[in-house]
């Protein structure tokens, strides 16, 4: 899981900063980690929301998010991969984007690839989504880890879901099953 150089991270109060952060950069850089501060703090903060909308904009999609302290999180944005499959909410949002003339090439490019090979269409809903059987069978075997993967909550299921659903090549499936069963075994929730 990458690290953030904590000298990088940016903060912003609004959207539209962001925004300007993202029209400036969208096509040089390879990453951002945004510091969020939370709901209850009372700073001036972009949210999570915020940072979904804006970086759809640009071609960019939210990933890792990773808690700082008791007040602030970081949330990593990165470019879109090609090829890389979308959630439903992200395709209402884009819709929604379109519509209101809000998104750039760099991010209809992506669109564009998606309808044309059908990912578009495919859209994941996330509340949907579940581990695969195989996946559950296998923990039958391992007391331990089944144990431990039944303490999950929904996030940390949904890794897995994603994870072992979304790979495309069969070594790509069989590589994260294998890391997901040694997580459990190892009584590490995936994040």
């Amino acid at each position: 899981m990458p690290e953030p150089d904590l000298n990088r991270v940016m903060t912003f109060v609004t959207p539209q900063e962001l925004g300007q952060w993202l029209k400036a950069n969208h096509n040089v850089e390879t990453e951002l980690w945004v510091k969020v501060f939370k709901k209850g703090t009372k700073v001036p903060s972009v949210t999570w929301d915020d940072i979904v909308i804006e970086s759809l904009c640009w071609g960019w999609i939210d990933g890792i998010k990773k808690s700082l302290d008791e007040q602030t999180y970081l949330q990593r944005i990165t470019p879109r991969k090609a090829r890389s499959n979308w959630s439903k909410r992200n395709a209402v949002h884009v819709d929604r984007l379109i519509s209101e003339g809000r998104m750039n090439e760099s991010g209809l490019v992506h669109v564009r690839a998606a309808k044309a090979d059908g990912r578009w269409d495919n859209a994941y809903v996330v509340s949907e989504m579940t581990v695969p059987d195989d996946f559950l069978a296998a923990l039958e075997g391992k007391h331990k880890a089944k144990q431990f993967f039944d303490t999950l909550n929904k996030s940390n299921r949904y890794v897995i879901a994603h994870g072992l659903t979304s790979a495309k090549k069969l070594e790509t499936r069989t590589r994260r099953f294998v890391k997901f069963m040694d997580m459990m075994e190892r009584e590490e929730k995936p994040v």
